[in-house]
């Protein structure tokens, strides 16, 4: 049996008690089941963005070309925590494949959280792809227990199979439209929606002012010169994005949420 590394709150109420799951899920939330959260950021008309990376002291996005090196227990509870409260995971292609994605199957205590919620059992993967380059047979879409969705663009050109493993979601022709895509993603009753990378989506989103909350966990760790930052891409505007809650592991890690009014 695993035993967990104790979380406890720094701020805003400070608290040397560990919390437990449910203590950690009202950290977190829904902005939908949490009426201590503000309303959802663009209208009833927008979907809330959360995004969730891992990086170490000194910025690294990951350890060894990998952001498992950075992820410890905590950080991979809050983890499991994030999918369980959100309406669809959305990924970019690339870090699907290099991260090696499984199917996003939820354990028992947490579908059972879902389906007390009024929520299904399991959240949607979306994954953003310009190229529409997929292998259908990736086992997070071939075997996924919620039919995936595929942001692409016009003119890409998906491989047979795919359309019979995931809906395709033309959006864009240069490149993949997100404001577009997650518009169709709200439309289809996804609202609440959680960005696990990679840093050129992050990046992306960031562009074009979708990303209205951040949680990041800071691993106690240097990693030294020549990994990535948990953003890339285009330079986009400075925007504020006040801080709501830092946590404590007791292994060293901080577990920061940042979110927008």
């Amino acid at each position: 049996m695993t035993v967990e590394t104790p979380i406890t709150a720094l701020w805003p109420a400070p608290s040397s008690m560990p919390l437990d799951d449910s203590a950690l899920t009202a950290c977190y939330g829904r902005t939908d089941l949490n009426s201590a959260e503000a309303p959802r950021t663009g209208g009833p008309d927008r979907s809330r963005l959360r995004v969730n990376f891992v990086t170490s002291v000194d910025g690294a996005v990951t350890v060894d070309g990998y952001s498992a090196g950075l992820s410890g227990e905590p950080d991979k509870r809050v983890f499991r925590l994030l999918r369980m409260l959100c309406d669809a995971l959305v990924v970019a292609g690339g870090t699907m494949r290099h991260e090696r994605y499984r199917p996003l199957r939820l354990d028992e205590r947490r579908r059972a959280w879902r389906r007390e919620h009024g929520l299904p059992e399991c959240p949607t993967l979306v994954v953003v792809s310009g190229s529409a380059n997929l292998d259908p047979t990736h086992p997070a879409l071939a075997d996924a227990p919620v039919r995936p969705i595929v942001l692409t663009r016009t003119a890409a050109t998906a491989p047979p199979g795919l359309a019979d493993v995931a809906d395709l979601v033309e959006c864009g022709d240069d490149r993949v439209d997100l404001a577009t895509g997650l518009a169709e993603l709200r439309r289809r009753g996804l609202d609440q929606l959680l960005c696990e990378g990679g840093p050129h989506l992050f990046g992306a989103l960031t562009a074009a002012d979708l990303v209205d909350e951040v949680c990041l966990t800071v691993a106690p760790l240097l990693a030294g010169a020549g990994p990535g930052r948990i953003t890339a891409g285009e330079p986009s505007p400075v925007r504020h994005l006040p801080l709501r809650h830092v946590l404590a592991a007791a292994d060293g890690g901080l577990l920061l949420r940042y979110a927008r009014d």
